[in-house]
């Protein structure tokens, strides 16, 4: 299911202020409120929203989402943050990337390079880029995990050890306030960790979404990453806790 303009407006809004309401929705997009309701339902089966008596509210986790549903969730926000990390990405170089709906969109910014070395645990990120000339894929080996094509296990971390690349990207789950990058299973954090640890620039992609999302295995911190790019300006706590990590954002990549 393709989420519509409208429903995207709608989640959006559900971001911000943490829930909405049928009647307000219907008068702000000229609508009935069986419309609204149908498209309430929709973000619901999704699993991003959850009905309350008179609209729904935010989902406060995306564990259990299926990743393909998962795709559609900040669609728009994806593509701006894969935009900007291409910038950040010259040609003739090499580069590991985790698995995750950014990073993927991140690999469709990336077609038109040329000369780069990719190695990933991401079936999907080496299909992506199957097509695209000059480059030299690298598929990490391991234990797949099927509910979304991820390469994880002590086998995938010791493949990504025999490497060193000059960039790292990778996703996360969750983001805290105080810096703590967060995902949902040990085993992608094993191999996260491995990445950023055998690469010389470090890169974290996540929407802003994510902090509104939680997780209990630690990754690592934000001030440990040399960018971080997002689709709006963080806290001024999480800036904080950044410190000499560069956040860029859409709004910060204009004012250059």
């Amino acid at each position: 299911m393709n989420l519509s303009p409208r429903q995207h407006k709608i989640l959006n809004q559900i971001r911000k202020s943490g829930s909405v309401q049928v009647d307000a929705l219907a008068t702000d997009f000229a609508v009935t409120t069986q419309t609204i309701r149908r498209d309430l339902s929709d973000l619901c089966d999704l699993g991003v929203a959850v009905r309350i008596h008179g609209g729904a509210r935010e989902s406060h986790s995306i564990a259990n989402v299926d990743y393909e549903k998962r795709r559609l969730l900040a669609r728009e926000q994806k593509e701006q943050i894969a935009t900007l990390v291409a910038g950040l990405i010259p040609d003739d170089c090499s580069l590991m990337m985790n698995i995750g709906t950014t990073t993927e969109q991140v690999a469709h910014s990336l077609h038109s390079h040329k000369n780069l070395v990719v190695i990933s645990n991401n079936f999907n990120i080496i299909n992506i880029l199957m097509n695209s000339h000059g480059k030299e894929l690298i598929l990490v080996g391991g234990t797949v995990r099927q509910s979304d094509g991820a390469i994880v296990g002590e086998d995938a971390v010791e493949f990504i050890s025999r490497y060193k690349a000059d960039y790292a990207i990778i996703g996360a789950s969750a983001l805290d306030e105080d810096g703590a990058i967060l995902d949902y299973d040990l085993r992608e954090v094993s191999v996260a960790r491995a990445i950023l640890h055998n690469a010389r620039v470090k890169i974290l992609v996540a929407d802003n979404r994510k902090f509104s999302q939680t997780a209990t295995m630690r990754i690592g911190h934000i001030s440990d990453i040399d960018y971080f790019v997002t689709d709006q300006h963080p806290s001024a706590q999480f800036i904080k806790s950044a410190g000499k990590t560069k956040i860029i954002t859409p709004e910060s990549s204009n004012e250059h």
